[in-house]
């Protein structure tokens, strides 16, 4: 097996079980593996016993090499087969190549008999060193190293019970897949003070059920945040799914697709569902007993909601909801127990996530330093632009990224702008207006005074504001200032130039002197438009 790192590797099991069957299978084997799988602890478990002297087959040493960790059940007769001896060779080689985590269980054998090959476990083992000398030196091996290595003697644990024994075994696993779990947070930047925040919101541990919602702008981070607390704690579950993208597949399958695919994941069998009314049913009267953990992301209606997560009591004791929106008003419509508004990176958080996506160097050169730190302040903070823009740039020299900077004072990265744009689309046409309105003339304006006057043109904002801040586009400041993110605001005026293109006299706003002052002085077609002055506004008929 070709050596590489632990973190590169994609696991297809938690844990792989290596025991000789007539010793532990009936019993004790059986018993762990039932508690591994009722904390839905992904195991393998081979229950074919193959004939004597029958070399081990290569799916078997591919499941060991796609196992995170490696139980090894030592008893008496381990060594009188030479598949679980090879079995332990390849484990141990596992363990060297790519960090696979071994953990001996010494079942009614002694660790120091195991590691000097004496007693009943030493005869069985002179049995198969007879007949294969040739691997004798790699078993006897594979024995010391493993023998060597920290594990569990069920007779001096719990005293012995059995049940106690594998809970503190199944305890300890459970633990280790944490640790193995928290490598996810030095893949990502900003996150690990985040997400214990969030952790500590769910409040696992206390009962009852409890749903907290993830709200903010879009491209802010809520699905990193949410997966990554997500695949910190599912183990602690009885059942858990992710239901991705809620916003697109409730509109292109339907949510009855999308309440058969809880189901399916959380029971571990294929369910079918025949109306959406039915999926409610359904998920309250499977669920209602078992503790489970459900991830809804990119939910944008309330209805959703209703369909997927109806009430706390469709879910049994201990089970946590977490739900991804823009939309603040989808959470309090449901009533969610807690509400956490996701902050944007700060600087440095925003200078570490651009270099892991725009250098090969932890540094980058100082020619590209000042330019790196102009794209930071461009994306204030948000992660989606600093990923993009830090791909985009990874390849580019200097040139490139000096006309890539000066172009994005024009036009934003597309790929930003859509991804932000997905708020507005979900607008009504008289919010879309005022939100144009405040990112083309009001940002940085008093509330008060900017609702004056829009009141006097015959709009009705106040309604239209709450849901723009509902839906996280624009925020109020303590001073009582209209206030946006720079890439929002952006994403607003592009949309206004994108209308007519080239054309500014026939812009629905203008709030540049200079084409202000050449549509009002030009020879253009009459017509109605917006326009700006420092602190007046008009609305001009041309």
């Amino acid at each position: 097996m070709a050596s590489s790192s632990s973190s590169s590797l994609s696991w297809k099991y938690d844990v792989f079980l290596s025991f000789r069957g007539e010793d532990t299978r009936k019993t004790f084997v059986d018993h762990l593996y039932s508690a591994l799988e009722r904390q839905l602890i992904q195991t393998y478990k081979d229950d074919i016993t193959l004939p004597r002297g029958e070399s081990v087959g290569p799916a078997l040493l591919k499941a060991i090499e796609e196992s995170r960790h490696a139980v090894i059940i030592f008893s008496k007769n381990y060594p009188n087969s030479s598949w679980c001896l090879d079995e332990l060779v390849h484990i141990m080689r596992c363990r060297a190549d790519n960090g696979q985590i071994v953990m001996p269980i010494f079942y009614d054998v002694d660790p120091s008999d195991v590691r000097k090959q004496k007693g009943e476990f030493g005869k069985a083992f002179a049995k198969q060193e007879a007949e294969s000398v040739t691997k004798a030196e790699l078993w006897r091996k594979a024995l010391v190293d493993a023998s060597n290595i920290s594990g569990w003697e069920p007779k001096n644990v719990a005293n012995g019970h059995e049940a106690s024994v594998i809970q503190n075994i199944v305890d300890a696993i459970s633990d280790k897949l944490l640790s193995s779990n928290s490598d996810i947070d030095k893949e990502l930047v900003g996150m690990t003070e985040r997400v214990k925040d969030l952790i500590s919101r769910l409040e696992i541990g206390t009962g009852g059920v409890r749903m907290v919602g993830i709200w903010g702008l879009g491209g802010g981070g809520k699905t990193t945040l949410a997966t990554s607390a997500y695949m910190k704690i599912n183990y602690r579950f009885q059942g858990h799914c992710i239901v991705d993208n809620i916003r697109e597949e409730s509109s292109k399958s339907g949510l009855k697709k999308l309440q058969e695919n809880i189901l399916k994941e959380v029971l571990k069998k294929e369910v079918r569902v025949q109306s959406v009314e039915q999926g409610k049913h359904m998920i309250q009267s499977r669920l209602r007993h078992s503790n489970v953990l459900i991830l809804l992301d990119d939910v944008d209606d309330p209805k959703q909601l209703e369909a997927l997560a109806g009430s706390h009591k469709w879910f049994g004791d201990g089970s946590r909801i977490i739900i991804t929106t823009r939309d603040e008003h989808v959470l309090r419509t449901r009533k969610v127990d807690h509400i956490f508004h996701i902050t944007l990176l700060s600087q440095d958080e925003g200078i570490r996530l651009f270099k892991k996506h725009a250098y090969n160097e932890e540094e980058p050169l100082k020619d590209y330093a000042i330019l790196s730190l102009r794209v930071v302040s461009y994306a204030d903070g948000l992660p989606l632009a600093l990923k993009v823009l830090g791909s985009f740039l990874y390849d580019k020299d200097e040139k490139e990224w000096m006309s890539t900077l000066n172009r994005l004072k024009q036009i934003p990265e597309s790929e930003i702008v859509e991804k932000l744009k997905i708020s507005y689309d979900g607008l009504k046409t008289v919010e879309k207006e005022l939100f144009l309105d405040i990112a083309c003339f009001f940002r940085g304006g008093r509330k008060d005074i900017k609702v004056e006057t829009l009141e006097a043109c015959g709009f009705h904002p106040q309604i239209g504001i709450k849901v723009l801040i509902q839906k996280a586009l624009i925020t109020i400041d303590p001073h009582g200032r209209f206030d946006m993110h720079d890439l929002v605001q952006e994403m607003g005026r592009y949309i206004v130039r994108g209308e007519h293109p080239n054309n500014p006299e026939k812009h629905s706003r203008l709030w540049k002197y200079e084409e202000i002052r050449n549509v009002c002085l030009g020879d253009t077609t009459m017509v109605r438009f917006k326009l700006s002055f420092p602190n007046i506004h008009y609305m001009c008929n041309n």
